[in-house]
């Protein structure tokens, strides 16, 4: 069944102006997936994973920088991704790397028996921007869901494509890591990892071609979904999202000043107008990362609603989505060294030139020492993507409700169904900022909306949480005017957050409040403090355990091995970098316990 949100048709796609055409799947059998014409027990696990909780613990350890890095290390050597590149050539050009892409994927595949699929989604592009494309193909690579009943598609995707200032220069070396070896790499590792659960909706994990002559490989997909009738309930796009420093030219809204270094936000981008439900999709993935993993990471990220569609002047493969009416957001980095404006005379950012390499040689031994992807920061916003579309992928669809104007106020009435634990009712101001204003929470199926103003127009979502506690895209909003003061609430306090540190340490099952790590003493600190790990009875000898210090931008600053035994250890820590708020880790077997910030003055 088609998707409710298709005729949503809400503006002019920036794509080229030719029609893509000839569009296939070039599998037969990921062709009746992606339909929903399948058997799922044909796919299941032998061991299946299904909570929510252990997936999302397990990813933050799972998806590894290292293997990020590794993935780009070899898109690099590909010396142009160019979508009108030679695709004959096994170490130059699009051809060579997406079929390396595919491989990536088929390894995925044989590493969890067999249960994800690839394909290319082939595809002409008549009269073309640099000429006739003919046998296009964008990379796919396709989990099949467990429940056919309710076939949707969530879908992570980025372009593998790169390009040099000339539209159609093909010979210019492009490697593209920030833009965007940074989102294929984030979608090849989470196909990766997240193939070895099971979800309710089929994940769809695609490498698109030819974004950068105008999101054509993203319209080929988006196309032949509506026309097929293939429901989806999401879209992540992922372009430009490993970078951290803050070019020149940096697309406003951006960063400032140029040189400054960012890798503790990432930014959500999503149409938003109240008839459409992409904005409020990007406030799900916000508050899904709140509620879920913001206390459970390391270093925790600021998750921005941005208040546009893209950046001033630009466009991404998610809105090809948004033309189709399927509910979409865009993660981009905090900072962007660039605007892509290569013509002018003064530009000396990175974006499309061949200076988009991963990092630079600085002292002289042939080997790169300073990145410009920061690959611990890529870690995190491939988390986050994971987080969401396995959330996502598992959770109930948005709640039928209505907002009733009331001369008490705005009322919201909820249709009940079977697993409805909660109702969170999202609020804003018509007039306010991107985000809600307020989210509330109630049990029950009528609630008078708290906290209004007579006289004022509010814009109400509404999402529902399941018995498992995952939460429901918010719906798209509704619009009324109030008539009444009505009084306050309090907000939702997000109680189906996630114990995550108790997952690989077994000892934890019988110490869930357990207090592992105390702040230092004292804090703030100039040069030296003590941290104080607290181990409960009981305790099992440990193959690894180490205080990981981290800086702001999520650099290391060193690690500190332990001896952990039951009982109280004090670690005397010397700071010898910047001041600033830092924080301070427990890792035990490779896993985060507890995380503490501290702040070091000067």
């Amino acid at each position: 069944m088609r998707s409710a949100l298709a005729p949503l048709l809400l503006a002019a796609l920036p794509a080229a102006a030719q029609p893509v055409t000839n569009i296939q799947v070039t599998d037969a059998l990921v062709e009746q997936v992606l339909r929903g014409q399948y058997d799922p027990a044909l796919y299941a696990s032998s061991s299946p994973i299904t909570d929510h909780g252990t997936m999302l613990c397990e990813m933050r350890h799972a998806l590894e920088a290292d293997s990020l890095r590794a993935s780009l290390e070899v898109l690099e050597r590909f010396h142009t991704r160019h979508s009108y590149s030679d695709t004959i050539s096994d170490v130059h050009g699009i051809g060579a790397a997406r079929r390396w892409a595919l491989s990536h994927f088929a390894r995925s595949a044989q590493a969890n028996e067999g249960r994800l699929l690839t394909a290319y989604l082939q595809f002409d592009w008549p009269n073309g921007s640099c000429g006739d494309a003919l046998g296009w193909r964008n990379v796919l690579a396709v989990l099949p869901g467990s429940d056919t009943s309710d076939h949707q598609l969530v879908l992570i995707e980025a372009h593998l494509d790169s390009r040099c200032a000339g539209d159609c220069d093909v010979d210019c070396p492009a490697p593209g890591m920030e833009d965007n070896g940074s989102g294929s790499a984030l979608v090849l590792e989470l196909a990766r990892v997240m193939s070895r659960y099971t979800f309710r909706h089929t994940l769809v994990f695609m490498l698109t071609t030819g974004e950068e002559q105008g999101l054509v490989g993203a319209e080929a997909m988006a196309q032949w979904c509506a026309q097929e009738g293939i429901a989806i309930k999401a879209v992540q796009n992922n372009d430009i999202v490993g970078g951290v420093l803050c070019g020149q030219t940096s697309s406003a809204p951006s960063c400032a000043p140029p040189g400054s270094v960012d890798s503790l936000r990432v930014r959500l981008f999503a149409a938003g107008t109240v008839a459409a439900p992409h904005r409020t999709f990007a406030r799900t993935v916000r508050l899904m990362y709140q509620e879920k993993l913001q206390d459970q990471m390391a270093v925790p990220m600021a998750v921005e609603v941005m208040d546009r569609e893209d950046r001033d002047g630009r466009g991404g493969d998610h809105i090809p989505f948004r033309a189709q009416g399927y509910r979409n957001v865009r993660f981009t980095s905090a900072n962007e060294h660039g605007s892509a404006e290569v013509d002018s005379a003064w530009y000396t950012d990175h974006q499309h030139t061949s200076d988009d390499v991963l990092g630079q040689d600085t002292d002289g031994d042939l080997a790169v020492d300073s990145f410009f992807v920061d690959f611990n920061y890529l870690q995190r916003n491939t988390l986050i993507n994971g987080m969401a579309a396995a959330l996502m992928a598992l959770g109930p669809a948005e709640p039928e409700f209505v907002v009733h104007d009331e001369p008490a106020g705005l009322r919201v009435s909820f249709t009940p169904a079977p697993g409805h634990m909660a109702y969170r009712v999202g609020v804003r101001r018509t007039n306010s900022g991107p985000d809600f204003d307020a989210v509330y929470r109630t049990a029950d199926t009528s609630f008078l909306v708290p906290g209004l103003t007579a006289g004022l127009g509010y814009a109400i979502s509404a999402a529902v949480v399941d018995s498992s506690g995952v939460m429901s895209p918010f719906s798209r909003e509704q619009v009324k005017g109030n008539d009444a003061d009505t009084p306050p609430q309090p907000v939702d306090d997000l109680p189906y957050g996630l114990s995550c540190w108790g997952i690989g340490v077994p000892e934890a099952d019988a110490a869930a409040s357990w207090t592992w790590l105390s702040p230092p003493t004292p804090d703030p600190f100039t040069e030296e403090a003590l941290f104080t790990v607290n181990a409960p009875p009981g305790l099992a000898p440990r193959a690894e355990a180490y205080l990981l210090f981290r800086a702001a931008d999520g650099r290391s600053l060193g690690r500190m091995p332990l001896r952990l035994a039951p009982g109280r250890t004090d670690v005397r820590y010397h700071h010898t970098g910047a001041a600033g708020v830092h924080t301070a880790s427990l890792v035990i077997d490779g896993r985060v316990v507890a995380t503490e910030r501290f702040v070091v003055t000067r």
